[in-house]
């Protein structure tokens, strides 16, 4: 049965009006994301704004800044509590020499909610929902996060606020008395001589910072055995006032050097067996990471290897004293001895003089 020219037409008329309300909705959905993308951009400026306002109620005009402080925190307010109460026992007398920063990453409430309890303090949130590649199958996906939260932070503290030093504190760890006092001092060195100033620092890090923490993103890897046992420093040392000349580059090169140098030399299956009945120095060589980790677990210390050297390595060589002794056990790599050779000969060449020391 043929539709009439009427019913056509009404169809049409249907149509078009439907087509109408399709556009007018697709229009008022697209400005609506207009004002949303307007409103968020707003929501941005005025954040940073609030965000440089903290900063310059914390940072004194009169007051050149040592370093930034940043607490990182993801998901424990409960250890962030912790954290920052320890660094406010201290820092509140340094505050315009060390303006304190939470960075969280994610969007757990509670760290947030503590993390704005604090007037002190400037928070940053790193909100990052892309997935995670990583560049090895097994490879922990925690640890690319947290990379990339570094980068932001830094990023933002470097160059956003134009920070020329930052401290960075994990939001498990305790600060001792003369924290910022040590880190003043360490400053100078920083700036003139940095070459092993950093490698000091990092490595007395946990010297002045270390609680019980047992999940991490590496779910408690090594804290029992090597961390937990630290005591935590409770003597107010002076840093400004002591003489740290001898870090300096070629003043350090030389002692170290001359340390490693003189001390005894052990070999064989049995070298950390002569080690515990000798009262002096000794250094025992390691001839790859299997090797390392071998004698390192004989001595009972931190047998981490990181991109092809071990963790606190200083060119291939690991310092720790044994026991309660003073005596120092040096475990050195393969080339660890040439490489200093090579230093202390380029240093004596460079001052005019002859070489100080014959490793």
């Amino acid at each position: 049965m043929a539709r009439s020219p009427c019913d056509l037409r009404i169809l049409l008329l249907a149509a078009a009006a439907a087509f109408i309300y399709i556009q007018e909705k697709i229009v008022a959905l697209e400005e609506m994301k207009i004002r949303q993308d307007e409103e968020r951009v707003h929501l941005k400026i005025l954040i940073q704004d609030l965000e440089k306002r903290s900063v310059r109620t914390l940072v004194n005009n009169n007051v050149a800044p040592v370093a930034a402080v940043v607490v990182m925190a993801c998901n424990r307010p409960d250890y962030l509590q912790r954290t920052v109460e320890s660094i406010l026992k201290y820092q509140t007398s340094v505050a315009s020499k060390f303006p304190l920063f939470i960075s969280q990453d994610g969007i757990n409430g509670e760290v947030k909610k503590k993390a704005l309890s604090y007037n002190e303090i400037t928070y940053m949130q790193h909100l990052d929902l892309e997935p995670v590649h990583t560049e090895r199958p097994g490879e922990l996906i925690a640890y690319y996060k947290i990379a990339k939260h570094y980068k932001w932070a830094l990023d933002e503290l470097f160059i956003k606020h134009n920070f020329a030093r930052v401290i960075i504190l994990e939001d498990d760890m305790e600060i001792a008395p003369d924290f910022f006092d040590y880190f003043e001092a360490a400053a100078k060195l920083l700036d003139n001589d940095n070459w092993k100033a950093k490698d000091f620092i990092c490595n007395v890090s946990n010297c002045f910072a270390a609680i019980p923490v047992t999940v991490g993103s590496s779910m408690g890897q090594f804290f029992r055995q090597y961390l937990e046992p630290i005591k935590l420093n409770d003597a107010h040392i002076k840093w400004n006032s002591e003489d740290l000349s001898y870090l300096k580059e070629d003043k350090f090169l030389i002692q170290f050097g001359k340390d490693v140098a003189s001390a005894t030399p052990l070999h064989g299956s049995d070298a950390v067996l002569k080690a515990h009945n000798m009262d002096a120095d000794v250094r025992i060589q390691y001839n790859d990471q299997e090797d390392f980790e071998r004698i390192a677990r004989q001595f009972g210390i931190f047998e981490e290897w990181k991109d092809g050297i071990p963790r606190t390595a200083y060119k291939g060589v690991v310092v720790f004293r044994y026991k309660s002794s003073r005596r120092r056990i040096y475990l050195v790599g393969p080339d660890s001895l040439s490489q200093l050779r090579f230093l202390n000969w380029t240093f004596a060449r460079m001052k005019g003089n002859e070489i100080l020391i014959d490793i």
